[in-house]
């Protein structure tokens, strides 16, 4: 129990001189973080081209029966969204809209551009396309949603594909978020001078002052020899003194 209760004094009064270096290094550590900040934002704004995100939305109509829609007819229409979603991102009608538009890029390039979501309990799919041009985003965007309008209706033998938005076209960047990138290196930059100055320490067994001594090598110290430093230091505050001294008995002598 004894040895236990020391080791934890021990971890105890660590933390607290780990502590302690920090404060002692937070100006450094808070320029480190400027500086990555710094460096997060420029390269944003010169490394990384802006690229801006179109969505266009449309609803898929089932067949109705006798004009009455049922329940389970909802449920039916919901759960095959997903196979609208597979059917907007085939071959077919990317390659139809690489044709259509005299895109320069691949079918595998264009569907890397695009993402098809179907929120919970509905039957309106999204469709967004990224692109490094705004306008060409939104055509590309109109060009999938009408090409997989008719391949759905085709395959799915489906009554209709209505349009719930038209694609816009997008004003500002999606990507790349230069603010984010300057949170996350500043946050990178704060966390990496942290871990010098911690592993410093870590790293620093040298002796340096009688408590260290005691400490670490459990020796009593029996006085300090001064360094040439604290000797001229010393020298220094003594002649001082005897100045201040010398310029008072003057100044006495005068009155008199």
């Amino acid at each position: 129990m004894e040895n236990h209760h020391d080791n934890a004094e021990e971890i105890e009064i660590d933390l607290l001189e780990i502590a302690n270096v920090l404060i002692h290094k937070a100006v450094v550590i808070i320029l480190l973080g400027v500086a990555f900040a710094v460096a997060g934002f420029i390269g944003t704004k010169v490394f990384m081209s802006p690229v801006y995100t179109s969505t266009t939305k449309m609803v898929v109509l089932t067949k109705e029966n006798n004009g009455n829609i049922t329940n389970s007819d909802l449920q039916a229409s919901s759960s095959l969204t997903k196979d609208y979603a597979e059917l907007i991102q085939s071959r077919t009608v990317l390659e139809g809209v690489i044709n259509e538009l005299g895109l320069d890029t691949s079918y595998e390039g264009l569907l890397n551009t695009i993402s098809v979501s179907i929120p919970d309990e509905t039957r309106i799919i999204t469709i967004s396309v990224t692109d490094e041009n705004p306008s060409e985003a939104a055509e590309i965007a109109d060009a999938i949603r009408n090409a997989s309008a008719e391949h759905i209706q085709a395959v799915m033998d489906t009554e209709a594909v209505n349009v719930v938005d038209m694609a816009n076209i997008p004003e500002s960047p999606s990507s790349p978020d230069s603010r984010l990138n300057t949170l996350i290196s500043a946050a990178g930059g704060v966390l990496l001078g942290i871990a010098i100055v911690v592993l410093r320490y870590m790293m620093d067994d040298t002796i340096k002052t009688a408590e260290d001594v005691e400490k670490y090598l459990g020796l009593s110290t029996l006085g300090n020899i001064p360094t040439e430093e604290v000797k001229s230091r010393k020298k220094r505050k003594k002649q001082k003194l005897e100045e201040n001294e010398s310029h008072k008995i003057e100044e006495i002598q005068e009155l008199v």
